[in-house]
């Protein structure tokens, strides 16, 4: 049984900040770094480390997102069939897909849950839920991606990011060794998306008009020339929101790739909260606070004052001196 100075001590220890070890668990959407894209560039290292390869028979064909431990965000046409798993496996922690290196991991797919109210090609609700086998640890190189519960906004011109190891044209491939891609693309007003989509349809007879629905976004240029392509299926469109990464959309559909007047489609994250939370119901939604950022946990109570975190610190130290001094005093 513990004496009652060491259990104090104990306590001490568990309020002062640097005093838990290095095995909590990481903030989402927080990459730390040293420093299916059409015209974008080699992403870095540690980037974006949500970005995930979903992979069958070894070959990279979709994109996704990692959203807590133990599941990844990914678009449903990805998964038109899902009778054998032992298929599937995830690469985490990678930059590039060709030897990716000692930080990246291989995760086996337990199951998927795609939603229910998909229905085929350029349909609402094109959102999977991929459940892996074991919980991946959290590195440098692996941090999962912040979801924005429906109280958070994208307004059109806000400026986000979508990355994937997608084609970089119709016809090319990505060479050797595949790095990832970034590019840096601004949301587009549904009712312009709807009015691009609208343009030009003679010239593609084998197109069928498509409408942007309710949980869509789009994001590009009505210019194209830069895009999402072929193999950026599943990934995800994050926008910056109080210095934390929240993920905006999945990767869905759009006609051809960096054409013009036919910008990106993306499923809307926000507006399948319900169905997210339904499957995965202790993951933590990133809500928007009065000023249009994140709500933040409020600090610990007995560190509450002007100066933050260095006073905290300073005062968990001292603490910690008196109790050291107090138990020397008792043994």
């Amino acid at each position: 049984m513990r004496t009652p100075a060491v259990a104090l001590l104990l306590l001490v220890l568990r309020l002062v900040p640097g005093t838990q070890g290095t095995k909590a668990s990481r903030a989402c959407g927080r990459p730390r770094m040293l420093n299916r894209m059409v015209g974008g560039e080699n992403a870095q290292e540690r980037e974006w480390p949500w970005q995930v390869s979903i992979q069958r028979n070894g070959s990279h064909f979709c994109g996704g997102s990692l959203i807590t431990a133990r599941w990844v965000l990914t678009a449903a046409h990805c998964f038109s069939n899902t009778s054998e798993m032992s298929l599937y496996r995830v690469l985490l922690g990678a930059r590039q897909l060709v030897k990716p290196g000692p930080h990246a991991v291989y995760a086996w797919v337990k199951r998927v849950e795609s939603n229910p109210l998909y229905q085929g090609m350029a349909s609402s609700a094109d959102v999977a839920l991929v459940e892996l086998e074991d919980a991946v640890t959290f590195t440098d190189y692996i941090i999962p991606v912040c979801l924005p519960d429906p109280s958070v906004v994208f307004k059109a011109g806000m400026n986000c990011s979508v990355t994937g190891w997608g084609s970089p044209s119709e016809q090319d491939r990505l060479p050797s060794p595949r790095v990832l891609q970034k590019l840096g693309v601004p949301i587009i007003d549904t009712l312009k998306c709807n009015w691009l989509y609208s343009k030009d349809t003679d010239m593609n007879s084998d197109f069928q008009p498509q409408t942007i629905k309710d949980d869509m976004l789009c994001a590009g240029f009505a210019e194209g020339k830069k895009d999402a392509c072929k193999g950026d299926s599943g990934g995800p469109l994050v926008c910056l929101v109080d210095q934390s990464w929240l993920q905006a959309g999945v990767i869905s559909w759009g006609e051809g790739c960096a054409r013009r007047n036919r910008p990106g489609v993306y499923i809307r994250v926000t507006a399948h909260h319900d169905w997210i939370h339904r499957i995965i119901p202790d993951l933590q939604f990133q809500a928007a606070d009065a000023r249009g950022g994140q709500k933040r946990d409020p600090p610990h109570p007995l560190f509450q004052h002007p100066q933050g975190r260095n006073l905290a610190s300073c005062l968990g130290t001292h603490a910690v001196l008196l109790v050291l001094s107090a138990l020397l005093t008792v043994l």
